[in-house]
């Protein structure tokens, strides 16, 4: 079955707190050269059909007004998967 994949992150001018403790983890780890986390939101919306243009638009819709916050996130991709993986 097809999945669209939605996945929303913080503003860039909005603090990520749980990115920072996430960087400091990795570092802790040995993990060098990291220089910003930000941590997001991954949806997967899995269809009974293979998306139409219609559907991804109403896709779009939704993660702009229910899966995101609009005042401190964005969607920054909405991609769709096959089901063959």
């Amino acid at each position: 079955m097809p999945k669209v994949i939605v996945e929303v992150s913080p503003k860039p001018e909005i603090l990520d707190p749980q990115g920072k403790a996430v960087k400091a983890a990795l570092i802790r780890l040995g993990y060098t050269g990291i220089d910003d986390v930000r941590q997001g939101k991954r949806f997967e919306l899995t269809l009974d059909h293979p998306p139409a243009d219609a559907d991804l638009e109403l896709i779009t819709q939704a993660a702009i007004t229910l899966l995101s916050n609009p005042v401190i996130e964005d969607v920054v991709a909405i991609r769709v998967e096959d089901g063959t993986e």
